[in-house]
């Protein structure tokens, strides 16, 4: 079994391989404030629920975008299982290019991400992963990753919005019936959901353009499936895809 763990800015995503098959997908909150013995606890607890064995548990591999927190998870993986577990960065094997001004710059998630989606669908093509914030990354047809976008994530942009209009609520993000919003909250989830999705849709537009090809698009993260429903796109939705790539990517380096 292969334990994989990918720790984004406001969830620690956790996962379990066995052989080619996710057992199970769970969620812990981002604390940076969390030791290494609070960890171990915690991640034995999510295991047990799911009835994995520890002494079961071959290796982990785990993927950040929170330095704070790379570290005593990975101790914690370590009292778990007796290894610390593979961190995704230089020097690991992809076997994809990273063809950007800066490869150093290149988070973590996107790249795992990128690496999934070119193990699993044809190229060109643009990995949507909807988060904290919402990244759009291209993989061309020589499975290289040339660049994308970062725009603010839709629950981000939607707590801006809240918080700065003294008359505007918080809202429960779902498509309304119409485009065109009748009253307070239907305008706002236009905004939010159609909104997000014609965001995504023009993206997409301007990506084909400057690539001279029209390219397959998948879709992950928590929100993303809710947006991908209303693009005028074919938008492929797989909220496995970071951990998928993760199991590649130890598989390639174990």
């Amino acid at each position: 079994m292969v334990l994989a763990i990918d720790v984004g800015n406001t969830n620690i995503v956790i996962g379990v391989f066995d052989g080619d098959k996710l057992c199970f997908i769970a969620r812990m909150a981002s604390d940076q404030n969390r030791t290494s013995d609070e960890t171990a606890v915690q991640l034995k607890a999510v295991l047990s629920i799911y009835d994995i064995n520890i002494s079961l548990i071959d290796g982990a591999i785990v993927s950040s975008v929170v330095p704070m927190i790379t570290e005593p998870l990975s101790n914690a993986i370590k009292i778990l299982i007796g290894k610390k577990p593979l961190v995704v960065g230089p020097g690991m094997k992809t076997g994809i290019n990273i063809s950007i001004d800066n490869p150093a710059q290149l988070g973590s998630d996107l790249l795992v991400d990128s690496v999934a989606a070119s193990a699993l669908y044809p190229k060109p093509l643009i990995v949507a992963d909807m988060g904290t914030a919402t990244t759009l990354t291209v993989v061309n047809d020589k499975n290289s990753i040339i660049g994308g976008a970062i725009l603010p994530g839709v629950k981000t942009s939607l707590n801006a919005l809240t918080s700065n209009t003294a008359q505007l609520q918080q809202i429960s993000i779902e498509a309304p019936k119409k485009a065109i919003g009748s009253n307070t909250v239907d305008c706002m989830r236009s905004g939010t959901v159609l909104g997000n999705a014609s965001m995504l849709d023009g993206m997409i537009d301007r990506f084909n353009e400057e690539l001279g090809a029209e390219c397959f698009v998948v879709s992950t993260g928590g929100l993303a499936e809710v947006i991908s429903r209303h693009t005028k796109h074919k938008v492929i939705y797989n909220p496995n895809l970071l951990l998928e790539g993760l199991y590649i990517l130890y598989k390639k380096n174990i």
